[in-house]
């Protein structure tokens, strides 16, 4: 059993039900966290066994297996049950999942409803960020998403936890506040959507190369330089993308950066710390047995960063060694080769 933080309180509002779509660790974790501030929760999920486990013996069987689940947790897997069960819906799918996720939504024709996106990434078949998957796929949504230094781990323990919620819609976003926020768990508001996923999308990319720096033991100096860097060149393809500097200067952007950075709950950082050690990027997403989302969204991030002429030599890095199979070494010999420059024109 995993020991909490602290002591959870309920919120004193009203209690609500709350939809969940996907039962990995992030939506595990704010299942979790909903229930203690009193709400109820119902969980979708496609394995019929997860299902089953989670209903009947109040456990996860793909994560956190010796985290009791509290009995205001269930689980199915008809998306119409897990659809007609309220009209709060929380997507904790991967990325690269989610518009086939929409299309089923989609095909259901639910009444209008209000969708937050958990999820961190970039779409690599259209390179589009994720609200514009969910304007085109489901319209009839109210769009929020959630980004911050947020791993799953220490949510479900309830440990101290800040995080940004976006949406063109500012009152729906403090809806989304009134819901979440509570324990813990603090919530902070804002009408950037574009900010948020461009920093919750692209940090993950730069905690990959955090994880190969630490693998070939380049030092402290080199960590912070790599995340210094890094948040350069996420605010330049953050601009050409149309988001604010003071959202990516936020929880959203170095916040989440610092936390993926750092951290051995980063799925993103162990992957660097596998391919740094000499795995190909296959072996170390095998060895990994999760999605680290900054191992596809590199792919859609150096395409745009082409298309839009932002120059992003870390970004293109980590991209040459998942993909190219290049050597980390002798790309630090051609990133410190580079010509000298100003860091940042006022």
């Amino acid at each position: 059993m995993h020991e909490r933080c602290s002591k959870r309180t309920l919120n004193g509002g009203t209690i609500l039900n709350t939809t969940i779509l996907g039962a990995g660790s992030f939506g595990t974790a704010m299942a979790v966290h909903l229930t203690s501030l009193g709400h109820n929760v119902k969980m979708w999920t496609i394995d019929a066994e997860q299902a089953e486990i989670m209903n009947r013996e109040h456990r996860n069987n793909f994560c956190f297996f010796d985290t009791a689940l509290p009995d205001k947790i269930a689980a199915t897997i008809d998306l119409r049950e897990a659809l007609d069960f309220s009209d709060r819906y929380i997507m904790a799918i991967p990325t690269q999942f989610e518009r086939e996720v929409c299309g089923k939504i989609a095909a259901l024709s639910p009444a209008p409803g209000h969708m937050l996106n958990l999820a961190k990434g970039i779409e690599i078949s259209t390179g589009s960020l994720l609200h514009k998957v969910h304007e085109e796929l489901c319209p009839n949504m109210v769009y929020s998403a959630l980004s911050g230094p947020s791993h799953a781990e220490e949510v479900l323990i309830d440990c101290p936890t800040t995080v940004a919620l976006a949406s063109k819609d500012e009152a729906e976003a403090r809806s989304w506040q009134e819901l979440l926020n509570g324990g813990n768990f603090r919530v902070y508001t804002s009408t950037d959507v574009i900010g948020l996923e461009v920093g919750g999308a692209t940090k993950n990319i730069y905690a990959i190369a955090a994880g190969i720096s630490k693998a070939l033991q380049l030092g402290d100096n080199a960590l912070a330089a790599l995340a210094s860097r890094g948040l350069a060149e996420i605010m330049r393809f953050g601009a050409k993308l149309g988001a604010s500097p003071l959202t990516l200067s936020g929880l959203a952007g170095v916040g989440d950066l610092m936390v993926t950075c750092y951290s051995m709950h980063s799925r993103n950082f162990r992957l660097g710390l596998a391919v740094g050690s000499g795995m190909s990027m296959d072996e170390a997403v095998e060895e990994l047995g999760q999605v680290a989302e900054g191992a596809y969204t590199v792919r859609a991030v150096v395409e745009n960063s082409k298309k839009f002429d932002v120059e992003m030599p870390l970004a293109d890095a980590v991209y040459r060694v998942l993909y190219k199979d290049e050597d980390p070494h002798e790309l630090l010999k051609e990133l410190f080769a580079r010509p000298v420059k100003p860091e940042m024109r006022l």
